[in-house]
C-alpha cells in the first residue's frame, strides 16, 4: 500500500488522568477513524498542565503527524488551556474570533456585545490565523492550524459536541485525505492464548496489512472458544476484503493442522 497519513490524538483533561472520568471520547474516535480509513498512530491522554501540553503537542509534530486531534481544554474555566497552547506552539498570539461571538450573541439573544461575559469571550478566542468551525450541538468550536507538515484540529471535551464536530468537519476531512478502506471479521477458536499467539504471528507475517487480536477476557464460559478479530486494511472495498478472506483461509489452516476448530460463530 502507498504510503496512509497517520492520525496521532490528545485527550486532555487532568480528570481523565486521575480517574474521574473515563475517555470514552477516545474509544469512540478510534472506530469512526478505522471505519473512515484513516490510520490513528498513538492515543495519549495529558493533564492540564501547559509545558507538559506543549512538549507532547511538539513531539507529535516533530513525528511529522499529518494530523493530530485534540479533545478537552477549549472550556471557559482556567485550566481550559489548549488554545493558549497551540498558538504558542505555532507562535500566534490568541486573539478573539468575532465571528464566533457574534454567532453567541445571536444564540443567546443578547442585544450587545456588552452583554457578552469573560466565558463566552474565552470560548470565542482562537490563535491567530485559525481555521474555525462552529459547534452544532454547542459552544466552543472547532480550531483548526497548520504548522509544518501537521493540522491541528482542535475539539471540545464533552462527548455529545465532539461527537458531533467530528461528525460535521472532521469526517469530511478524514474521508478526503485517507483513501484506505478496512474489513473485519470476529472468528472464534477452540485454543488458549499460548496456542493461538504464534499462529497470529504467523498469519500477519504473510498479510501485513491485516491485523489479528485475541481476546482471553471474553473467552466463552465454558473455556472452549476465544474470540479473534481481524481488521484488514486495503487500497479500496475489494482490496480489504480480499486481504480479510486471504488471512481467514490461512487461519483457519493453521488452526485445523493443530486439530483444533476455528469457527465464524461463538458455537
Amino acid at each position: 500500500m502507498e504510503h496512509t497519513p497517520v492520525i496521532e490524538l490528545f485527550s486532555i483533561g487532568t480528570e481523565l488522568i486521575l480517574g474521574q472520568i473515563q475517555d470514552t471520547n477516545a474509544h469512540w474516535i478510534a472506530q469512526q477513524t478505522l471505519q473512515l480509513g484513516g490510520q490513528l498512530r498513538r492515543v495519549t491522554m495529558l493533564r492540564d498542565e501547559f509545558d507538559e501540553m506543549i512538549e507532547a503537542i511538539e513531539d507529535s509534530i516533530r513525528r511529522k503527524t499529518e494530523l493530530i486531534l485534540t479533545t478537552g481544554g477549549l472550556g471557559p474555566t482556567p485550566d481550559d488551556m489548549t488554545v493558549e497552547v497551540v498558538a504558542k506552539i505555532i507562535g500566534k498570539q490568541p486573539i478573539v474570533h468575532e465571528e464566533t461571538l457574534t454567532s453567541f450573541i445571536k444564540r443567546r439573544q443578547l442585544t450587545s456585545r456588552d452583554d457578552v461575559n469573560p466565558a463566552m469571550v474565552k470560548m470565542a478566542t482562537v490563535p491567530e490565523t485559525a481555521e474555525v468551525f462552529q459547534n452544532p450541538v454547542g459552544w466552543a468550536p472547532c480550531i483548526s492550524v497548520t504548522t509544518d507538515e501537521s493540522t491541528i484540529l482542535m475539539m471540545p471535551g464533552p462527548p455529545r459536541e465532539m461527537k458531533g464536530i467530528f461528525e460535521t468537519h472532521i469526517v469530511p476531512l478524514i474521508a478526503e485525505r485517507y483513501s484506505a478502506k478496512t474489513a473485519t471479521l470476529r472468528v472464534y477458536v477452540s485454543m488458549f492464548e499460548s496456542e493461538v499467539s504464534p499462529i497470529l504471528q504467523q498469519v500477519m507475517g504473510k498479510y501485513p496489512n491485516v491485523y489479528l487480536k485475541a481476546y482471553v477476557a471474553l473467552r466463552r464460559a465454558d473455556g472452549q472458544y476465544m474470540p479473534v478479530d481481524l481488521v484488514s486494511t486495503g487500497a479500496d472495498d475489494e482490496d480489504a476484503r480480499g486481504q480479510l478472506q486471504g488471512a481467514v483461509d490461512c487461519f483457519r489452516q493453521l488452526v485445523t493442522e493443530k486439530g483444533k476448530i476455528l469457527s465464524l460463530e461463538d458455537e
